[in-house]
């Protein structure tokens, strides 16, 4: 029994960790989704066969669990110290998240593959494009993430980046359906510009906000307040993360 309670806690933890948790990578795709060409639909229909871009959002975080693609750890964020351009603090040997992505794009548009085929390569830039909208994944080379800033969260042990990634977003309490319905409802002009703005604009908005996911109180501990506060944001940055998937996505398939 004791075993099976641990073995329990273990996966609920792991869950919490993952980047968005599944509910805000499945927003994200099923976002994107929504706002894809005719032609972009149905080529990508064709690369993924059954299933959806909210279905393959989570991949990334899944294959993590095989030490083959160990390596693409590092891909799922990048680092950019307070005070620093990306080009100052300088592109880790072992890539990040903007590389990646970069990459992968191009691999898309040349059908030149050198991590799998394209499906694969498919599911990767989906989940990538949501991590980078995360602030947190943005980190400021001090303390992983948020993933050390311990805290408690309404009343149970946490840390900051894992709140973030899942904490306020499940705490709503939506399927990823009903998540999409409540905040897809950008302007025009809103989908626009965010679909006009270049990849490292969406790094140095992420860096930006960060400031925000730091303000804590002094005793850490945080509940509806912090919540209250900070929901606005995670939920543009789910909805601009879609929305800018889907112009990724068009100019590739479309």
């Amino acid at each position: 029994m004791k075993r099976i309670i641990a073995l329990s806690l273990l996966m609920i933890m792991s869950i919490q960790a993952l980047p968005w948790g599944k509910t805000g990578h499945r927003v994200i795709g099923l976002i994107a989704e929504k706002h894809l060409s005719k032609k972009a639909k149905k080529q990508i229909d064709k690369v993924l066969k059954d299933e959806t871009l909210a279905e393959v959002a989570n991949y990334m975080d899944f294959i993590r669990s095989d030490k083959t693609y160990k390596h693409m750890d590092p891909w799922h964020y990048c680092t950019l110290p307070d005070g620093k351009t990306y080009a100052e603090a300088g592109t880790p040997e072992e890539g990040d998240a903007i590389v990646a992505i970069q990459r992968f794009t191009e691999e898309l548009k040349t059908k030149k593959f050198t991590e799998g085929d394209e499906a694969f390569t498919l599911k990767l830039l989906v989940h990538l494009i949501g991590d980078i909208h995360q602030p947190l994944h943005v980190g400021n080379g001090e303390d992983k993430g948020g993933n050390d800033v311990k805290l408690d969260y309404f009343w149970e042990s946490s840390n900051l980046h894992r709140v973030w990634d899942s904490g306020i977003i499940d705490g709503q309490q939506y399927s990823y359906t009903e998540y999409t319905d409540w905040i897809n409802h950008a302007s025009e002009e809103e989908k626009a510009k965010w679909q006009a703005d270049a990849l490292m604009v969406w790094i140095e908005e992420s860096k930006e906000y960060r400031e925000q996911c730091y303000d804590l109180p002094e005793n850490m501990k945080i509940s509806y307040q912090y919540d209250y506060k900070n929901l606005d944001l995670v939920n543009q940055r789910l909805l601009q993360a879609g929305i800018r998937l889907a112009a990724v996505l068009n100019e590739i398939y479309g």
